[in-house]
């Protein structure tokens, strides 16, 4: 019986010698593969372009106007004094610029105070939940509410508490623990910048637990068993693993951190209403007031755009020496 051998390339025969050769098939029309990319980023460029660089340009634009309460009907009668806002705001020795100094001040102690906390408390939790136990998973969902809730329903509830004569503090405090003879003021005076520093580190410190405890997932447990065999205890394997295994997102936790609460506005605004006491007259807040109250926009968007300058700076330093130190342990 006859078999019939074909070649294993027989449907890639070559066409004939005067036979037409074959065209290559059309792709189906569309766009672009090069303008595929940018298709797809214009919706997210038109939005920031809407919500933030457009606003920051006509921030900029004002703060070189007289834009006062006489001519913020008619932008275009307000007389252009360049630099003269920031002269005005940026003199130390005028009474606005004592002012925005020791908001400044006041500023950078509660961002730094209100970060170290956090981070400390972030640390804390993750390392204590870094290992399974019963029970933990509920501890995880409970440390994570208050960076659930919304700002004004937490910071509301905040100030419901720290109220002097109906404020659940002062009732613990005095009726049932009895540690004060009378009731203190928390929102007002010298313990107003105290009662904002909690109020803050308690919104933020969730944030610094959620971000340490996904970078310890990512910690070798080969490390920690090195460790332990060489005789390292508790706190000499947080100081020699944990730490330097965190350094990457320490870097970036703590100048995200930095920047959220330099710039916050919501806390003190809902916490005070509006009118923050002297000792917590954050920088926000102060511009807020310049801006709305006394209907000065220029001195506002002057002081605004300082300050974008200011954490700018403080921003690209960070970076450059954290990212020296990077390349020297190299």
């Amino acid at each position: 019986m006859a078999t019939s051998t074909t070649a294993p390339d027989a449907d890639r025969r070559e066409p004939r010698a005067g036979s037409p050769a074959r065209r290559p098939t059309r792709r189906p029309r569309g766009p672009r593969r090069s303008l595929l990319p940018y298709l797809l980023l214009a919706p997210a460029v038109v939005l920031e372009l809407a919500i933030h660089v457009i606003p920051m340009v006509v921030g900029v634009w004002m703060s070189l106007l007289e834009l006062t309460q006489f001519h913020i009907r008619d932008w275009s009668t307000a007389p252009f004094i360049g630099l003269e806002n920031y002269r005005a705001t940026l003199d130390l020795n005028s009474a606005a610029g004592k002012e925005l100094l020791h908001s400044f001040w006041i500023t950078l102690a509660y961002s730094l105070l209100s970060v170290g906390f956090a981070w400390l408390l972030g640390i804390s939790a993750a390392v204590v939940l870094q290992r399974p136990f019963r029970g933990r998973a509920i501890l995880r969902a409970l440390f994570l509410t208050p960076y659930a809730l919304p700002v004004y329903a937490a910071v509301i509830t905040w100030s419901f508490l720290l109220q002097r004569d109906t404020g659940l503090v002062n009732h613990v405090l005095v009726d049932q623990l009895g540690l004060m003879n009378e009731r203190p003021f928390w929102l007002i005076g010298d313990n107003s910048f105290w009662s904002l520093l909690v109020v803050s580190v308690w919104r933020n410190w969730p944030f610094a637990f959620l971000c340490l405890m996904a970078g310890l997932q990512n910690v070798p447990g080969e490390l920690y068993e090195a460790a332990a065999i060489d005789g390292a205890g508790f706190w000499r394997r947080l100081r020699s693993v944990t730490l330097p295994m965190l350094r990457p997102v320490n870097l970036v936790l703590l100048l995200v951190l930095f920047l959220w609460t330099f710039n916050d506005f919501n806390t003190p605004f809902v916490l005070f209403g509006g009118s923050a006491p002297e000792q917590a007259d954050l920088i926000s807040i102060h511009i807020y007031r310049s801006s709305f109250k006394t209907w000065d926009f220029g001195s506002g968007s002057a002081m605004s755009v300082a300050l974008l300058l200011f954490l700018l700076v403080v921003s690209a330093a960070y970076l450059l020496i954290t990212n020296r130190r990077r390349d020297d342990h190299a």
